[in-house]
């Protein structure tokens, strides 16, 4: 080619520019698409959520899952202030009701197997969540462990650390102002080898207690103290629901469940055996699961009385000095004011009442740890 014939290089810089111009034009085009597209996406979902019949059970979903975080407000934006009034004291009323019906089951003074292990631990799946079984093999084994300092809880870790436990898992609630409690005022009354440590009931005729009488059998549902008193119990917290009395499961279905959230709970076999379920939540791999889905884990370990405990940020297991579950926390595992506690020797375990002498009026529930 003659070098005449060439194009010059001011053209092929021009066209250079334009064809990038093109480019970025075309670039810009295209993520102006995708931005509203993914826009009105979002408004149909948002007005497919908010407005539709058909949306309904998926919005009490999201409404219930954050009714069990320290952020409760947030749902009000999904169902409505109202609405969420509604819902909650909705709730409380199943859960107290739940309570009622007489449990009837007795268990025999087991004898631990010696080549049985008194502590083993299973690991559990389902749909959107992983966690735990501790299963112990002899009920009479497990006491309520409490903190050793006045004015802040424990890990339960340290508990567990302390005392010289096997295994441990978290209690029952504690007041917990902002979600910056200090773990040391609980929920309701606490019960420790066979005294009552704590009466935060305000007066009222019954509690919602989860425990265990001098044999190892589990106790849970509506109890007054005179009634924990006459039934001889000796390790108890309050907390709620009751989950399976009799046999049976209390919650008919998933929607029910209260939310997806870590969960902790209690439960005992018709031989005696006690088995906690630790339940991870709020994290990637496990968003948690909801108290239908406990039920049914505890029916199919042959549970035939269980019950809720404080879950949340709160669920822990500690086995052999070790944390086995993901606690979800953001600050790590938290300080609590109870924990139910396996030893090889309880009979040995001195647990003081550090509530001694305190009102439960008096006690601040947020003042900051040192």
């Amino acid at each position: 080619m003659e070098p005449s014939s060439l194009p010059k290089r001011s053209t092929v810089r021009r066209q250079m520019k334009t064809n990038k111009k093109r480019k970025e034009k075309s670039f810009f085009y295209i993520l102006t698409r995708v931005f509203l597209g993914v826009f009105i996406l979002l408004i149909a979902a948002g007005s497919w959520l908010y407005f539709a019949p058909s949306a309904q059970n998926l919005r009490y979903l999201i409404a219930d899952t954050f009714i069990t975080t320290q952020h409760r407000d947030m749902a009000k934006y999904i169902i409505g202030e109202d609405e969420l009034k509604t819902r909650v004291t909705e709730y409380n009323v199943r859960f107290e009701q739940m309570g009622d019906e007489v449990d009837t089951h007795n268990i025999q003074p087991v004898v631990q197997e010696k080549e049985k292990p008194l502590v083993e631990i299973e690991n559990i799946t389902g749909s959107g969540y992983t966690g735990y079984v501790m299963i112990v093999n002899d009920p009479t084994k497990v006491r309520l462990g409490i903190p050793n300092k006045v004015g802040i809880g424990e890990k339960v870790s340290d508990m567990v650390k302390r005392t010289g436990a096997i295994a441990g898992v978290n209690g029952g609630g504690f007041a917990d102002p902002n979600g910056k409690g200090n773990g040391f005022k609980p929920i309701g009354v606490v019960i420790s080898q066979g005294q009552l440590y704590y009466n935060g009931s305000g007066g009222k005729k019954s509690t919602q207690i989860v425990g265990l009488d001098r044999l190892g059998k589990m106790i849970a549902g509506n109890y007054t103290l005179k009634e924990l008193t006459e039934l001889g119990v000796q390790e108890a917290v309050t907390f709620q629901p009751r989950l399976i009395v009799n046999g049976k499961g209390l919650i008919k279905n998933a929607g029910e469940g209260w939310g997806f959230a870590p969960r902790t709970a209690m439960g005992q076999r018709a031989d005696g055996t006690i088995l906690f379920v630790v339940i991870d939540g709020r994290q990637v791999g496990s968003v948690g699961a909801n108290l239908y889905d406990v039920q049914q884990i505890l029916l199919k370990h042959d549970a035939v009385i269980a019950a809720n405990l404080d879950g949340g940020s709160s669920t822990v297991l500690v086995k052999d000095n070790e944390i086995v579950n993901n606690p979800s926390s953001q600050y790590g595992e938290r300080y609590l004011p109870t924990a139910f506690l396996v030893f090889e020797h309880p009979e040995q375990v001195d647990l003081p009442n550090i509530w001694e002498g305190l009102e439960s009026k008096d006690i601040d529930a947020g003042k900051k740890r040192k």
